[in-house]
């Protein structure tokens, strides 16, 4: 790998994990009604002010062995979790893609995927800013970026991005209703309706079909292997954005692959 390949990729993971950082704020406090900007970070326990040299993402975690500083309170380890997981996927679709425009609206969402993923497992809802605003964000993006669903001009673009915007929500609104219809009770949150709105937008209706059935494979391997180990009963809630946000991050970064090989193999 040659020096400047070195140079733009960590400072990429960098860029990622300063946004990671941010994330866990905003993971925090928009469930609480409360302001990502003011007051300053501060150690939740003993309310000391977390200064600049104990805020480095990751590292500084490493370096206060976990603990606050002032009362030496234990600093949970979903905190640099989270650092790293953002960093190494911004440097995931660096790779991927490089220097495009394509790339900025794949970070945008992966930003948006990894604090809706958050917040669902906290608090088993999806943030509207993450899926109405993606319904509203990904169509304007698919606009200026025609690249997004490999259109050859804007206005294709935009078609491209409602339609798979339209797809995205109807499927799983109709999934959600006939669902409830079956089981007598909700089968699909409204916010994971209007997740699958925006990432429809943003990747196209092939994508919605993958992230359907890929989420559906996750999350049946995952909720198996809960109520195997008791730590879920068959009737327990489980948040399904998280298995959402996995599929569309598995199809950004070469899932489509699989998509197309598909076709192929259909003689599409």
């Amino acid at each position: 790998m040659k020096f400047w390949d070195i140079y733009w990729s960590t400072l990429v993971f960098i860029l990622g994990s300063c946004f990671g950082s941010f994330l866990n704020v905003c993971i925090y406090r928009i469930p609480a009604e409360k302001s990502v900007i003011h007051p300053p970070s501060a150690c939740p326990k003993c309310g000391a002010g977390i200064k600049p040299y104990d805020n480095i993402p990751i590292l500084s975690w490493i370096l206060l062995r976990a603990k606050c500083r002032n009362c030496c309170a234990k600093i949970s380890p979903r905190y640099p979790f989270v650092e790293l997981l953002t960093g190494l996927l911004f440097l995931a679709l660096w790779f991927h893609y490089g220097l495009t425009w394509v790339t900025a609206c794949y970070m945008l969402s992966t930003f948006g995927l990894v604090f809706g993923t958050f917040v669902d497992l906290d608090e088993m809802w999806i943030p509207d800013r993450v899926t109405i605003g993606g319904m509203i964000i990904f169509p304007i993006l698919s606009y200026f970026v025609p690249e997004l669903h490999n259109a050859p001009t804007q206005l294709a673009g935009l078609i491209a991005g409602l339609i798979g915007g339209i797809v995205g929500f109807g499927s799983f609104w109709l999934i959600g209703v006939l669902g409830k219809l079956a089981f007598k009770k909700e089968a699909m949150g409204f916010g994971d309706v209007k997740l699958m709105g925006g990432l429809g937008a943003l990747l196209g209706w092939q994508a919605v079909l993958f992230i359907l059935f890929f989420s559906a494979l996750i999350g049946s391997i995952v909720g198996i292997g809960l109520m195997t180990s008791g730590k879920k009963e068959l009737q327990s809630q489980i948040p399904y954005g998280p298995y959402l946000a996995v599929a569309a991050l598995f199809w950004m970064l070469g899932g489509y692959h699989i998509w197309d090989a598909y076709l192929a193999c259909m003689n599409f």
